[in-house]
């Protein structure tokens, strides 16, 4: 749900295209048994086109304490992808003259700032202005606790506005908890019953429902952060984010809804091209992903320790989803493999090498590090021989040693550069590089 520093996981390639209906199974097989064998991933993926099945992986557990592995079934909290739902169900009720998309939200919610300006399109395109509820200080204080809309609707109220409506583009849940309460008001029935009716049966979706809490028997997912070793992640309550994110899914059927999203066979191809007109970035539920001369769309989702993405390609009709409930990589470099492989572009299987430190080792490294290039402080703490990293608002995370005063977050793509002598440090991500001081 969370869009943060440390999780940006969004495809950015542009280069020249080739496309192979055939994939090499053989060195996929050998890059996730690379992954699973050095604690890097545990989840399930699905590469289609036509709706036919080119490769399909589930790897690891859905719950390391039950000793239960997972399998095609298995079904992953999917975050943010959510909303990708939610706007189709929006739509779906334009399509229905059940709302328009000029009209404004004051007659829902007359107590949010800027409710009298603010439109249905502006709420799809993260245009609002309005505070993002999972930015709040104390989130995680609360978000294991179920809340009524009233509640919710308090906590946005007091959060107030960011910007002027329809000046920029920022993204915020909060958009999508207010769509979603728009629905079942229109409708007059739950988001669930909603979701069911306009998207699940029509597009035939077998594993894909609204969450609740995690239940094993189910063939649910818990979700793990790496600490050392895996560790179980709290529930955030799905009465919280809503459409925003409560939506729980496989990489099947995640195909499946794209099939049938771009297909038609969810709302018109009229509303569809809606929803892939970009503004500053933004798409309607949906996010340009380039990949070498091929253009898609995308949305990525994060909720507790689960990371999903899931992209379609409609000159190709090639539908890709990864759900995850535990990783210590950057799942978007598992994304560029599996295109690579479809679109036969070179990849490479990854090594993994650790560089070995005592505890004493790390002494060194520890304290609260800040910057004037970026509005953040790191906290370096440890946990025996490992290195933990907390950015401000954020959960800590453990870091990899890669060679001496060097180590790396690979879910992220993050590696951070020690120099003791001067008490600094350099945080690498993505191209660019900011130097933080020692407090």
């Amino acid at each position: 749900m969370t869009r943060k520093l440390f999780f940006t996981l969004l495809v950015e390639f542009l280069i020249q295209t080739g496309f192979s209906q055939a994939v090499d199974k053989t060195k996929l097989d050998s890059y996730f048994q690379a992954l699973e064998a050095s604690n890097k991933f545990m989840g399930s993926l699905v590469v289609a086109q036509n709706e036919k099945m080119l490769y399909t992986k589930s790897i690891g557990f859905i719950d390391i304490e039950a000793g239960v592995k997972a399998d095609e079934n298995s079904k992953y909290r999917i975050g943010s992808i959510s909303k990708t739902f939610t706007t189709a169900l929006i739509l779906k009720a334009v399509e229905e003259k059940k709302l328009s998309l000029t009209q404004t939200i004051e007659i829902y919610f007359p107590t949010v700032q800027n409710a009298s300006k603010i439109t249905i399109s502006q709420l799809l395109y993260h245009r609002s202005g309005i505070t993002n509820f999972t930015n709040d200080k104390s989130y995680l204080d609360w978000n294991t606790q179920p809340k009524t809309e009233a509640e919710m609707l308090k906590i946005i109220t007091k959060a107030g506005s960011d910007f002027e409506p329809d000046s920029k583009a920022e993204y915020s849940n909060s958009n999508f908890l207010l769509l979603s309460y728009i629905l079942e008001k229109v409708y007059e029935k739950s988001y669930s019953k909603i979701l069911e009716e306009k998207i699940i049966k029509p597009a035939g979706l077998k594993n894909t429902f609204f969450g609740g809490k995690i239940n094993l028997k189910n063939n649910e997912c818990s979700s793990y952060k790496f600490l050392a070793n895996w560790a179980k992640e709290p529930e955030t309550d799905l009465s919280i984010p809503m459409g925003a994110g409560a939506i729980v899914s496989t990489p099947t059927d995640l195909t499946k809804f794209s099939d049938a999203l771009f297909g038609g066979k969810i709302i018109s191809k009229e509303s569809v091209k809606q929803m892939q007109t970009i503004k500053d970035k933004y798409g309607m539920g949906l996010f340009e992903i380039p990949f070498y001369d091929n253009l898609g769309y995308s949305h990525t989702g994060g909720i507790d320790g689960f990371r999903s993405v899931f992209a379609y390609f409609p000159e190709d009709k090639i539908a890709y989803a990864l759900t995850s409930n535990a990783t210590n990589y950057e799942n978007n470099k598992i994304t560029i493999a599996l295109l690579s492989s479809v679109y036969d572009k070179p990849y490479d299987i990854p090594t993994f090498k650790t560089y070995e430190l005592t505890t004493e080792d790390l002494d060194q490294y520890l304290g609260v590090y800040s910057s004037k290039e970026i509005a953040i402080k790191i906290t370096i703490s440890k946990s025996d021989k490992i290195l933990m990293a907390q950015a401000t608002g954020q959960p800590a995370f453990a870091l990899e040693a890669i060679e001496k005063d060097k180590f790396k977050f690979d879910q992220a793509g993050v590696v951070l550069e020690f120099n003791p002598a001067n008490k600094q440090l350099v945080l690498k991500q993505h191209g660019g590089a900011f130097t933080f001081t020692k407090e």
